[in-house]
């Protein structure tokens, strides 16, 4: 099984510890965020890490140097996209089923076991207890979560993404951790391919200005716009307990993970 970690960005609300080391690098507890990502899906059995690199992307080279089976893949151009077009840098690898992670999550190693044992062509984990995580977050207020919108009777997503979701309508918030099937990786390669000759990366998509800053939730919703064609709905994977992960963003973020995590 393929892993594919998202770890180009600059994590400029981080500054100082990301100065010196892609914000993935960043230690939560005593230790790397991508380590931490990294044993987790390693104890759900998988064997191949492709790593997204950009900022400083020496470092995350040399970071990793021991670690078996990680191979890389650059985003020249991190300065200037986002999520999406990070992930599409690794476009080829998404036909063979994988598991995804954002570079800046923490979570715990049953977070990562539930979405093992999902058996759906979409898996995204979706927090039900979001809302306690905010609670003090000042320097990133609960308007910048990608909430989900879930239909209750086949956990179905609906909509996900930032600003999409008002949070009355919202089953918890996406941490940025999923996976597909190789069907469903084809499809969104694809998909996205489609876009992208349609519109160019200057135009609109979703709830970007431009194609080129999307979102991953960007293309997740386009999926699920189509799904009634292509036959592949998105599923929210639940969390079972609170303080089940943390988003490392901001400085004030590291310092209450730092706090709270023992795991």
């Amino acid at each position: 099984m393929k892993a594919i970690l998202i770890a180009a960005g600059m994590g400029r609300r981080l500054s100082p510890y990301t100065d010196d080391r892609p914000k993935c690098l960043v230690e939560v507890a005593g230790r790397p965020m991508i380590l931490r990502q990294i044993d987790n899906l390693r104890a759900v059995g998988v064997t191949e890490f492709v790593v997204i690199r950009g900022y400083l992307g020496d470092r995350l080279t040399a970071a990793l140097h021991a670690e078996a089976g990680v191979r890389f893949v650059d985003n020249f151009d991190y300065a200037n996209n986002n999520i999406l077009l990070s992930l599409m840098c690794a476009k080829e690898e998404l036909s063979s089923g994988f598991f995804c992670s954002y570079g800046d999550i923490v979570y715990r190693p049953e977070v990562t076991e539930t979405l093992a044992h999902s058996q759906v062509d979409v898996g995204l984990v979706v927090d039900p207890f979001f809302a306690e995580v905010y609670e003090g977050r000042t320097e990133h207020p609960i308007a910048e979560a990608e909430l989900a919108e879930v239909n209750p009777v086949n956990a179905q997503v609906r909509r996900v993404g930032k600003k999409v979701v008002p949070i009355e309508q919202a089953a918890g918030e996406f941490i940025g951790l999923w996976r597909a099937s190789a069907k469903a990786g084809t499809a969104l390669r694809e998909l996205f391919a489609k876009r992208l000759a349609e519109l160019g990366l200057s135009s609109p998509y979703g709830r970007a200005q431009r194609l080129q800053v999307a979102y991953l939730t960007d293309l997740l919703n386009d999926l699920i716009g189509e799904e009634p064609r292509l036959h592949i709905p998105v599923h929210s994977v639940a969390i079972a307990r609170p303080q089940s992960w943390r988003e490392i963003d901001t400085v004030q973020d590291l310092e209450r993970a730092q706090a709270v995590i023992s795991w």
